[in-house]
């Protein structure tokens, strides 16, 4: 009896193995941030290929890096931020991306082509996604003042009413730019500074939140929170009482892009999706769902609402972006660095 049902357990994980490596047609293995694809445009793209899209979330670019960094998920399709594709980059993680599988990137604007070169020479290696900045949401009806600097986030007279963005370089840039210095700081001291300011900052912030921003703003939880500005239009749009500024002091401008990992298993299959993405129709069905601006030019002339299509905040003026900075990738001493004065900045948190 003994034999018989070793036998057949030994028959059932033979079976096992067997269905586990059965060919269950293609696949593509993407990792994306939260919410940030319409759901219809991935079936889209799995009813016209074939393809099986296996998808998955993160909410911080320092939350995927590691991931691929270790090799722990082999992800076919990542959409990290400009910063952080050039430091996979300069790590050796990214494929070059065949551009003769790529042709509808002839819909991308020439110039978010040209800005990418800043954080990927020749763009090589990425595909613009969707740009947009970083600025202050308030509520009309609970601030009672003109909103134009991040001097506001500091401010006694709002304490218990300030989200704060729980993002390492993000919150460093509020904080330095309202010092007046670069947001790609390597200096210590002026580092120090803007560590000092947070942290006296701590008491006034009701929480550190990222997406959750969204939700709170909405429903009148807070006055004021530092968001990104697609964010900034889904909010509007739920709530006409907010309304959203990139402070005078300046900001980040950043673009995510897609790439591809270098040991993707389906290198191929990436390029037909990131091909299949930059068709104008389906840019613009992601544009409505994401509300973060498009790149791809014609995507945006199909947008029928004028008022989204004028946008200042979809599509900022010159007289806006001349000052904002995009980030770049520090190195990893000064990354570090960073990291472990957030760390300390968050331990009154945590």
């Amino acid at each position: 009896m003994k034999k018989i049902i070793l036998l057949l357990s030994f028959m059932a994980i033979t079976m096992a193995f067997i269905g586990c490596g059965k060919d269950e047609g293609e696949k593509l293995y993407v990792y994306n941030w939260g919410e940030y694809m319409d759901p219809e445009v991935r079936e889209l793209f799995e009813e016209e290929t074939g393809i099986k899209i296996v998808y998955e979330e993160f909410e911080t670019n320092e939350e995927m890096f590691p991931k691929i960094k270790t090799n722990a998920v082999q992800y076919d399709l990542i959409c990290p931020s400009d910063y952080m594709i050039q430091k996979m980059a300069g790590e050796g993680l990214l494929a070059e991306i065949n551009f003769d599988n790529v042709p509808n990137i002839k819909h991308i604007a020439p110039d978010l082509l040209e800005s990418s070169e800043t954080f990927d020479p020749g763009n090589r290696y990425s595909v613009p996604y969707a740009w947009g900045t970083v600025g202050i949401l308030y509520n009309k009806t609970m601030v009672d003042e003109p909103i134009d600097s991040w001097g506001v986030l500091f401010d006694g007279k709002y304490s218990g009413e300030i989200l704060m963005i729980d993002s390492v370089r993000d919150a460093f840039a509020v904080a330095l730019k309202y010092l007046g210095y670069d947001l790609n700081s390597t200096n210590e001291i002026e580092l120090n500074e803007a560590q000092a300011i947070l942290k006296a900052q701590y008491p006034l912030v009701q929480a550190y939140v990222v997406d959750q921003v969204r939700d709170k703003m909405i429903g009148g939880e807070a006055a004021l929170g530092v968001i990104y500005s697609g964010e900034a239009i889904y909010t509007k749009r739920e709530n006409p009482d907010l309304e959203y500024v990139v402070p005078k002091e300046g900001s980040n401008v950043w673009i995510d892009s897609w790439v591809i990992p270098k040991n993707a298993p389906n290198k191929e299959n990436a390029e037909k999706f990131i091909n299949f993405l930059c068709k104008p129709e389906i840019a613009l069905m992601n544009f409505e769902y994401i509300t973060y601006s498009t790149p791809n030019v014609e995507a945006r002339n199909m947008i029928e609402d004028e008022d989204i299509k004028n946008s200042p905040i979809a599509f900022p003026d010159e007289e806006t972006l001349e000052r904002t900075t995009a980030f770049q990738y520090l190195g990893e001493e000064v990354e570090s660095m960073y990291v472990e004065k957030w760390n300390d900045v968050k331990s009154n948190i945590e």
